[in-house]
Order: structure tokens, then C-alpha cells, then sequence
């Protein structure tokens, strides 16, 4: 359902089809303010072509127009404004919701094309911080929109389960640890060891060539080195699925690093076969126009990001057939991903045309980057538990008869951490503060949760009878309302096009505004004969918050 388009067909008609009706489309504007209307066409580009001035033909359009669709149409400083019907838009959108319920929105952009989606990727042996939930949430909500776009999303975790890290954590746990220790607390006594490294090398740095070294004996299959890498992953492994059960979120592979090692080898025979490889200074590089050259190997043989990427890419592609391919990876691997396509480009390989760095901010600390190496980092398990402990407090206190109180818990908790993260735009960097995350009231989750949770409960007191019948409602205060939901359709689209959740988090948001204020003004449970019509935009509001909580990988609880 798209106004806009009915719009454009009326201009097009009123100028009798001298314009191209596709940029016609992307020229159409919503004013800045409610009185001014709902659309808003600007005339200024139609001057030349017409030999008019722009108020000139807005007021020839205002008057020249079908208007069975729109209440009145307005000729303002050069822009035709149009106020559309407001009972008959009403009435139409609401039906469409009522019909397609969850479905509204839906779209096949995607065409059921496979989009493979790297996320969330955390280093084996090392606590899952808050450093971590970006890429995750991000990666997460992505994957529900393009599915909702049409596409078929396959989430990949590439865990960090290989390179020099390991060499560090093998050589500190032959010289300090303690497997009785780590046997109880694995993660906690790994990630001790890997930052008393980190503080010993300053002073020794002979620990460094005893790193490499473990590292060459992983990838040459040394038998303790691969026990004792083996070891490791497998408590991570444990620690992480915990923490993705917790918020909800699956994956279809948990491919990483490590999973490339016997495909590498190809990759650089074939880098060698095309001659798009040379030597310097004792390393292998794949030299690159304006960019740095992508280094393959170093001058010991080990291997690198790059080559596992391209192996990673090559494999994805013959496994999955993509159409698209996207990383959800930080802002400073920028650099990184373009050397990986540029490669790939060199190879010949036109799919990767398909493949995009999704970048995003981080998640600061005092102003600085969390660090693990210090042992600067803030658990991610730790703030969702802080989390759904608060927010069974506040169901304690307000609610506490509330059945299952420890699953709406787990929802509230952990969608107030996933939307204080994906509220924001994902370049920015974020300062972590436990004051705004763990926050219940503003703009969040909970707040959306409980209006989601209010309209539920309406629909239940006032014995709403679903019916296909178009619902007629006058109230001036739901149309606020109405255009939310026309717009959500546009917004998911949008937040497929730019990768952005946060347009999302802030349409949720704004309904749930629209929604509260239309509850605070209009005696919805009236026993009038608009009691089932409003009970109806109720209906489609708790579909549309559900809905949009969903696609920012957030539940909706029926009762709070």
C-alpha cells in the first residue's frame, strides 16, 4: 500500500506524462509539520522544463488534481501539499493489517536470493565482552529485516579460532597455568594468563618469538599444541552458545578460522597461477591500486586475515551461491575488506560485486576502546544478567502475581540491552554507561514493550472480535497513528537499503509515543459504536510493535 505512488500517478496525469514517473517518486517529501499535509511534491525542477515559475505550477497542480484520495490539496511556496483522505486511508490500511497481520511489510526484493551474513565472531579464549555485542545485535537484526525483504539470510559466526593469539595463550599457560584453575573457570583464568602475557612481553620480549613459535606448531599439527587448542575452544564454545540462547539469536555455521587452514593453500597457488602475487622482503603480497598490497603470507609462512578471507569467500560462495555477502565487522577493518574485494575483483570473481562491509562504531569506555589485552573489558553475560535482574525487581514490585515472571524477565533484560545498542547509528561510537543500558523508562525497550503489552491487554478488556470488515474510525487523534503505520513498510525497506537498525529502533519508538498519547486522550473502551473500530487500530498497533521489536531481534511479552 503505497500512497506515494498514487500521488505520483495523479501528478503524472495532471502534467500528461511529460516527467519520468521513477524520479518523480523519489522527489516526494512528508513536511515537516502535520498541518502542512501528509505528501509533499516540489515543483522547482519541473521550472525549466515548463518555463513556469515552481509556485506557478503548484498552483496549477493543487487545482488541477483527482482528489478521491486526498481531503484537499495546497499550493505552499512552490510544493504541492496533499492531505490525504483520512477515513478512507484509515479504514484501507487498517484492514491490510488486520488481514496480513505479521506479514505487513513483507517484500521479495530479495527474490529468495541467499545473503550470507558474517556477525557477532568473537575470539575463542577470551570472554565474550561488551566489545562483542555490536557486531551481534547489528548482525542479527540484519539478517531478520533482509529476511523480511525477501531474502533467504544464512548467519555465520567466523569465530576468531586461530592466528598468533594462540601462540600467546599456549606459551602463557606452559609457563603460569594451572589446569586444575582453568578447568573451573576456564574463560576467566584464559583471559588472566593472556593479559599477564601481554604484561610480561613488555619487559621480555623473547615472549614474543615464543608465541610465533607455539603458533607455527599449531598450524604444522604439533599434537599439544592442537590438544591444547582444541581445549580451549571447546570451553568458549560452551561459555558463547550459553550467551546467544540468552538473547535469542542462532546461527547456521560456526565456521571459523581454523576451518580454512587445508583451503588456504589453493588460494595462494591460484593467486601465483594468475600472476597477481609477488615477493618482498621475504613475504607474499598481492599488490593492489590505491591501496597498500594485501599481504598472503609472511616471510615464517604463516598465514593471515586475508588469506583465510579469501579463502572464507571463495568457499561461501561455492557452498551457498550467494547474491549478496555481508560482514558485520568494526569500523577499522575498513582497510581490511577493501583489499579483500580488491583481490577478488583481481581474481575475476564477478559475484563479489555482492559482497559489502556492514562497519560499525565501538562501544567505549571512559572515551577509549575496551581492551583485552589490559584486561580492560566489561562482560557481556555480566550487564544481561545485571539486566533481567532489574527487571524482574521491577515486575516484583508492580506485577507480582505475573505468570512466568522469570521468561519476561529474560525478554525485558535482554531487549533493553539489544535496543540501547541498536537505537544508535551504527557508525557512531557508543560511550557504555550501565545507568542508560539498564535504563526502563525514554526511549527503549521496555517502554515499547509495555505499550506493546497495554494494547494487548485493551484488546482482552474490551472483547475484540476480529472482522474483515473495514474499520471506519474519526478520531483525529489516531491519525498520527495510521501514518506510522503506513510508513513501516518504507522504514524496513530503508533499513535494508542503508544497514541501519536504528531506523527501526526509532519507528518503534515513535509509535509507541503515537499510541500512549492516542490512549491518554480517547476513551478507547467506550461502549460506543466506534468501541470495535478503535479496538481495531489497537489490534494493528500491537502487530506493527511486535512486528518491529522482531526485526530488532526483541520479544514482545503479552503481559508485564
Amino acid at each position: 500500500m503505497n500512497f506515494k505512488n498514487d500521488f505520483v500517478d495523479i501528478l503524472f496525469e495532471a502534467l500528461n506524462g511529460q516527467f519520468e514517473k521513477n524520479k518523480m517518486v523519489q522527489m516526494i517529501e512528508k513536511p515537516k509539520y502535520e498541518h502542512m499535509g501528509d505528501l509533499a511534491f516540489p515543483c522547482y525542477d519541473l521550472a525549466k522544463t515548463l518555463r513556469k515559475s515552481p509556485q506557478h505550477i503548484a498552483r496549477e497542480l493543487a487545482g488541477n488534481m483527482n482528489l478521491s484520495l486526498f481531503e484537499k490539496a495546497e499550493a505552499v511556496n512552490g510544493y504541492v501539499n496533499v492531505f490525504l483522505n483520512k477515513q478512507l486511508v484509515s479504514s484501507l490500511v487498517l484492514k491490510k493489517i488486520v488481514s496480513e497481520k505479521n506479514h505487513y511489510g513483507d517484500m521479495e526484493h530479495g527474490n529468495g536470493g541467499v545473503m550470507t551474513i558474517d556477525f557477532s565472531s568473537p575470539n575463542i579464549a577470551k570472554p565474550f565482552s561488551m566489545g562483542h555485542l555490536r557486531s551481534t545485535v547489528i548482525g542479527h537484526s540484519l539478517a531478520l529485516i533482509t529476511e523480511k525483504c525477501g531474502y533467504l539470510p544464512v548467519r555465520i559466526n567466523h569465530l576468531g579460532d586461530w592466528g598468533t593469539q594462540f601462540g600467546k595463550l599456549i606459551t602463557a599457560y606452559k609457563m603460569w597455568g594451572d589446569e586444575l584453575k582453568v578447568k573451573e573457570q576456564p574463560i576467566k583464568e584464559l583471559l588472566k594468563l593472556y593479559v599477564t602475557f601481554h604484561e610480561e612481553a613488555e619487559t621480555n620480549p623473547e615472549l614474543e618469538n615464543e608465541a610465533r613459535a607455539w603458533f607455527k606448531k599449531l598450524e604444522d599439527a604439533d599434537p599439544e599444541a592442537i590438544l591444547l587448542w582444541e581445549w580451549f575452544r571447546e570451553e568458549s564454545l560452551k561459555e558463547f552458545s550459553g550467551i546467544y540462547e540468552l538473547m535469542g539469536i542462532p546461527f547456521d555455521s560456526f565456521q571459523g578460522e581454523a576451518f580454512y587452514n587445508d583451503k588456504m593453500d589453493n588460494v595462494v597457488q591460484m593467486l601465483a597461477d594468475m600472476n597477481l602475487s609477488e615477493e618482498s622482503e621475504g613475504a607474499m603480497v598481492v599488490p593492489l591500486e590505491d591501496l597498500p598490497p594485501c599481504l598472503i603470507k609472511k616471510k615464517d609462512g604463516t598465514t593471515l586475515y586475508a588469506t583465510r578471507d579469501l579463502a572464507a569467500a571463495i568457499y561461501r560462495h561455492e557452498t551457498y551461491h550467494f547474491v549478496k555477502s555481508l560482514y558485520v565487522v568494526g569500523n577499522e577493518q575498513s582497510l581490511h575488506f577493501k583489499q579483500l574485494f580488491a583481490v577478488l575483483q583481481k581474481m575475476g570473481f564477478q559475484w563479489q560485486q555482492g559482497m559489502e562491509h556492514v562497519p560499525f562504531g565501538m562501544i567505549l569506555k571512559d572515551g577509549k576502546k575496551m581492551s583485552t589485552r589490559k584486561g580492560k573489558v566489561i562482560l557481556l553475560e555480566e550487564v544481561l544478567n545485571d539486566a533481567i535482574k532489574l527487571a524482574l525487581d521491577q515486575i516484583n514490585k508492580k506485577n507480582p502475581d505475573l505468570a512466568d515472571k522469570e521468561e519476561v524477565a529474560r525478554q525485558v533484560g535482554t531487549g533493553a540491552v539489544i535496543f540501547q545498542d541498536l537505537k544508535h547509528y551504527r557508525r557512531n561510537d557508543i560511550e557504555f554507561s550501565f545507568e542508560d543500558m539498564l535504563k526502563f523508562e525514554g526511549e527503549t525497550a521496555p517502554y515499547v514493550q509495555y505499550t506493546h503489552a497495554r494494547a494487548i491487554s485493551l484488546l482482552k478488556k474490551g472483547g475484540f472480535a476480529e472482522t474483515d470488515n473495514a474499520a471506519i474510525i474519526s478520531d483525529l487523534e489516531a491519525w498520527p497513528i495510521i501514518t506510522s503505520f503506513l510508513s513501516f513498510p518504507e522504514v524496513i525497506k530503508r533499513a535494508m537499503e542503508e544497514y541501519d537498525p536504528s531506523l527501526l529502533a526509532k519507528f518503534v519508538i515513535e509509535l509507541a509515543r503515537s499510541f500512549n498519547k492516542y490512549y491518554a486522550s480517547v476513551r478507547i473502551l467506550e461502549d460506543n459504536e466506534l468501541k470495535q473500530a478503535r479496538l481495531t487500530l489497537v489490534c494493528c498497533a500491537a502487530v506493527i510493535l511486535k512486528e518491529g521489536l522482531r526485526l530488532l531481534g526483541i520479544q514482545a511479552p503479552e503481559e508485564m
